[in-house]
Parts: structure tokens; sequence; C-alpha cells
């Protein structure tokens, strides 16, 4: 049994990770402002917040892994980063993987690139797009005592497009995974499944990935 401990645990991500980790048998911490009402059976739920790390300290560094499903809205629209960079200066020589939830934005749409980002992207998303790509270049200056992985998720992956678990998904390194339609799309589901497969297999260290059908 693995100890998992999920910040933004009642998000969008989060929430699939978060089950997904308890369907498996491992040991789930979701942090969470506020403890919800529907919350995953099996799972521990602890309020606090990535901006002050200290009251968790206890709870990051004892898990084996911890996962960033932290989202740049509301009042942590700005304070992102800050809370990730928060908990990697934390985790930096211990033996804690970490994993971060990413957008879309940053992954490269060819070997070599263009970014997405920088394809005509739509203006409604490029803020929460750009958090992604400053935390990924967060991560690739900080030094060789923090294992971490970043996933970036399809071009569709949200609430709006719910999809289903099939347990099925494709790993594109950095290069946006895209179907024999050209469509980029993932189910939350699908996208906990790959999170935790990395937790459980280790593919990559200090790395980004993309999922997709």
């Amino acid at each position: 049994m693995t100890r998992i401990v999920v910040l933004g645990g009642t998000g969008y991500a989060g929430r699939h990770i978060v089950a997904e980790a308890v369907s498996r048998g491992h040991e789930v911490v979701a942090v969470s402002r506020s403890v919800p009402t529907d919350q995953v059976i099996g799972a521990e739920y602890v309020q606090g917040s990535a901006l002050d790390v200290a009251p968790l300290a206890e709870t990051l560094t004892a898990a084996d892994a911890v996962v960033s499903a932290l989202s740049p809205r509301g009042d942590m629209t700005d304070r992102a980063l800050e809370a990730l960079t928060n908990v990697a200066e934390l985790l930096s020589g211990t033996s804690t993987r970490l994993g971060v939830v990413g957008g879309a934005g940053g992954s490269l749409i060819a070997p070599g690139g263009p970014r997405l980002f920088d394809q005509g992207f739509p203006e409604e998303y490029k803020h929460e797009a750009q958090v992604g790509i400053d935390s990924l270049a967060m991560l690739e200056t900080t030094d060789s005592g923090l294992d971490w992985f970043f996933v970036h998720p399809a071009e569709v992956f949200g609430p709006w497009a719910e999809g289903e678990r099939t347990g099925h998904y494709r790993d594109g390194g950095d290069v946006l995974v895209r179907d024999d339609e050209g469509k980029s799309y993932i189910s939350g589901a699908d996208f906990a499944v790959a999170v935790v497969d990395e937790i459980e297999q280790g593919n990559h260290h200090r790395e980004r990935f993309t999922v997709g059908y």
C-alpha cells in the first residue's frame, strides 16, 4: 500500500485521482481548504492550504507521493505557483515524489515544438495555461533532491467532457496525444488512471509526459 496525498483533492482532477487511488487499495489523504460533503469513501480528508504549508508538513513528508491538483482559480488565481513552490521546497531532499497536474497548453504539437499554447490558444484559458507552463519551468530548476513528474492532460479535459473510465490511455512523451481523427481528449477517470499508474510504476522521473486516447 502506498500513502498518497492529493492537494486540491476535491477539484475535478483531484477527486478523480483520490477515487482511483482508493480503488486500488492505497492510503489516500485529500487536502483542501474546505471539507466536501461528497467525500470519496475510504479517503481521509484534511483541511489546509499549500499557501501555508507548515501545518501540512508532517502529512506531506510522511507520504510516498504528493500530487498537486491545484487550480489557478478563485483566490488561487495568482497564487497557485506560489503554493506549488512551497510544496516543492518542503519535499526537496525527501523520499516523497511530487506529481503535478498541468494543462494541455504546454504540450508540444509535434516533436521539437511548437507548443499548443503558441498556436492560437483560446484567450480565456491563457492564464491557467501560463501557470502550468511556469510551474513546469519551476520544477525544472529544482535540484536532484526532488523527484517530480508533471502530467499534461489532453486538449479536451474537464467536467464539461466527463467521459467514462476505460482503463486505457496513451503516453505521448512531451507531444500532445491525438487520436486517428485528430481529436485530443481524455476522461477525468482515465487521466487519474495515468497519474496513479505513474505513482505505482515510476516511469517518469524529473520529467513531464502527456496523456490522451
